[in-house]
């Protein structure tokens, strides 16, 4: 059973019932991230996120993750290009207790300045981790490579530079014009009564102001640029990104279904080909990302340094037979058969539930029905797909990005 209820401030609540379980995913989305921040916002939005776990009017750090140890629940959050979720799980027993904590430090973060100065530090060395992750370097180099500076080219972790002049003033002049309640979802999926759900979203968000969030527009231009990054390290790292579908477009799934074929499993012609018959890398893929705007299909390798340009070869030879068509009528059944067990499996967990109904609340202000979606892609024929190819493939905004000891980019 799915459940909406919108309260009179404009916040939103979806509960997915799951009376099977035992415990229970709450969620806090809010429609903000990476790619609506200006330069000098760059970083902020993932910078808060860490911030509403250090103290609020009547709780410490510590004690935040202590009453959620003491109950046995997990609390955390992430931020993306396009969102910011907050989200906790427990036993079905403690969710009451659970969703008054994760409210606390989403409503009632204070912000202490030793925290802020703290939490800096703590952000600069996870970017400095990231730029010692060569896979990660090379996909945000590629970001950049497509998308340029701005909106979706943006890195989530920011500028050194940025998180450490971020001061509490920045943080609340962000909140007050993103965190609004026309911008918020609460999402439940697991073990737990609509009457419940309810019954504590009104309790502690009802007094949020009726204030609606300030649209930004986005200038999506794609760059097509090939960009490297020279580090002392023994493999290579191969990005490489092709336009692809808006979220929601006509042929998303049939393209889902292409990338499948081409390097969304162990079966795919890039893995069976790169890794498995040529071995020349432990790390092969591709995956199709969609956003409002504008979509990408990615490529990514690690490779074999001294053997890169042959890697290269092969990808390219993989596109390039599949740009032909050669399609086959199995390899479109398995990659269908594919993406419809990932929906079942998704069915099962209430962390996916609770981030699948809470983001298309988000995204499209429709409910996620499940039924549909799956006839939408029972729906999808070859020629479907044949058609995809022909869309995913434009060379003229072709990106690469190259991680390794090199000092030139791919051409």
């Amino acid at each position: 059973m799915v459940h909406f209820k919108q309260l009179d401030n404009g916040i939103r609540l979806i509960v997915k019932e799951m009376s099977g379980l035992m415990s229970v995913s709450m969620g806090i989305i809010v429609g903000t991230g990476a790619c609506v921040e200006s330069d000098v916002e760059d970083g902020i939005s993932h910078f808060i996120e860490h911030m509403l776990f250090k103290g609020t009017k009547k709780r410490t750090a510590f004690q935040i993750s202590d009453r959620m140890d003491a109950i046995g629940a997990q609390v955390n959050a992430f931020t993306s290009k396009d969102i910011t979720c907050y989200y906790a799980k427990s036993t079905s027993n403690h969710a009451a207790e659970a969703f008054e904590v994760l409210s606390d430090l989403f409503l009632n973060s204070v912000f202490p300045e030793e925290e802020l100065k703290r939490e800096k530090g703590v952000v600069v060395e996870e970017i400095s981790m990231n730029e010692d992750t060569p896979d990660d370097l090379c996909l945000d180099l590629l970001s950049k490579a497509f998308f340029g500076e701005e909106n979706y080219g943006r890195n989530i972790l920011g500028s050194k530079k940025n998180v450490k002049g971020f001061t509490r003033e920045d943080i609340q002049a962000y909140m007050k014009d993103r965190y609004t309640a026309d911008n918020i979802v609460i999402s439940m999926a697991g073990n737990i009564s609509v009457a419940l759900a309810e019954e504590l979203v009104c309790k502690y968000f009802s007094q949020v102001p009726s204030v609606k969030v300030q649209k930004r527009a986005l200038n999506v231009n794609l760059k097509s640029k090939n960009l490297y990054k020279s580090k002392d390290i023994e493999q290579m790292h191969i990005a490489i990104a092709y336009p692809s579908m808006k979220r929601y477009e006509k042929l998303c799934d049939a393209t889902q279904i292409m990338n499948a074929v081409l390097g969304g499993s162990m079966s795919s012609r890039l893995f069976q080909t790169v890794r498995e018959e040529l071995g020349l890398a432990y790390t092969v893929y591709s995956y199709v990302t969609t956003y409002e705007q504008s979509g990408a299909l990615t490529v990514y390798a690690g490779v074999n340094a001294e053997h890169y340009m042959q890697s290269l070869e092969a990808i390219e030879k993989c596109i390039g037979n599949l740009r032909k068509k050669d399609l086959t009528e199995d390899e479109f059944k398995r990659g269908k058969e594919q993406l419809l067990s990932s929906l079942i499996y998704a069915q099962e967990s209430t962390s996916s539930q609770m981030l699948l109904y809470g983001k298309e609340l988000i995204y499209s202000g429709r409910l996620y029905d499940f039924e549909d979606r799956v006839g939408k892609l029972n729906a999808v024929t070859l020629a479907d797909v044949c058609q995809a190819i022909e869309y995913n493939f434009d060379e003229t905004y072709r990106a690469t990005a190259l991680v390794g000891n090199v000092d030139k980019p791919l051409k």
